[in-house]
């Protein structure tokens, strides 16, 4: 926040402020996978490994490439930039989410990709061995068995996924202590089990905890309404109380930290 718009809300109150900061929050769209709205307001640690540049460089070796839950075809949009001239004769997106299939169609359609609407839990609608490279940033449930019947022997699926407690910080503020069940869902060692399971040889996994910064109430509002399995069905009036209590929290004591959690997996076909 501006020095001058602090200023500004100062002088209305501190309830004001924390209203226009709600709105503020509120009003954003959420589609797309873009957080370029959250500089100066939050921040977040990235991966060691670049998984944007890394997936630049498997593309650059691919002949026909699939991307799983492509979100608004922003990473994927990214990577195939980087990948040119030298980028698959064919790619294709998938993605679950209305909103997000008609954003990822109209960014990536200039570059010839296909951008098909499937539910995240339905079968890939592809033929068997159809993609030498399956790729997938931040999933919601990797389908490990479709992924291998879509690869071709020797096919690879690389991937960034979101792990265990994941800005779990975060959630348990608004919904109290998880349950092991809740908190232990997406652990590297669990997907590693599912992918071999399914068929797959696991190449590298690696994981990471990383920190995340939360500067105003508007920031999290915007992120839980974005990222909607953090706090399922939050709404601004339904968390209130706790959204006031926050945001004078972060006014007395700066940012509110939390730890994402992102792990690399690399699997081949055999």
């Amino acid at each position: 926040m501006r020095d001058d718009e602090r200023d500004e809300r100062d002088g209305r109150g501190e309830r004001a402020a924390f209203e226009d900061l709600v709105a503020e929050g509120a009003a954003v769209p959420t589609d797309g996978w873009d957080f370029s709205w959250f500089e100066g307001r939050a921040t977040e640690a990235r991966p060691s490994w670049g998984y944007a540049l890394s997936l630049a460089g498997r593309l650059a070796g691919a002949h026909a490439a699939l991307d799983v839950q492509t979100g608004g075809g922003e990473v994927l949009d990214f990577a195939l930039e980087r990948a040119a001239p030298k980028a698959p004769v064919l790619t294709v997106a998938t993605e679950g989410w209305p909103a997000n299939v008609a954003k990822a169609t109209t960014l990536l359609r200039p570059r010839g990709i296909a951008v098909v609407a499937s539910p995240e839990d339905a079968p890939l609608p592809f033929a068997d061995a159809a993609f030498d490279l399956v790729s997938s940033r931040h999933p919601v449930r990797p389908p490990w068995r479709e992924i291998t019947c879509v690869l071709q022997p020797g096919g690879t699926y690389f991937a960034q996924h979101v792990g265990p407690r994941s800005v779990f910080e975060l959630v348990e503020y608004f919904l109290g202590p998880q349950p092991q069940e809740v908190s232990g869902n997406r652990h590297p060692d669990r997907e590693r089990a599912d992918a071999e399971a399914a068929g797959l040889e696991i190449v590298d996994l690696r994981a990471e905890r990383l920190r995340v910064e939360f500067h105003d109430i508007a920031a999290v509002v915007h992120f839980l309404r974005k990222v909607v399995w953090m706090v399922p069905g939050f709404t601004v009036a339904a968390y209130r109380p706790r959204l006031r209590a926050l945001h004078e929290q972060i006014e007395a004591d700066g940012p509110f930290v939390a730890h994402s959690t992102r792990h690399l997996v690399e699997a081949r076909r055999p």
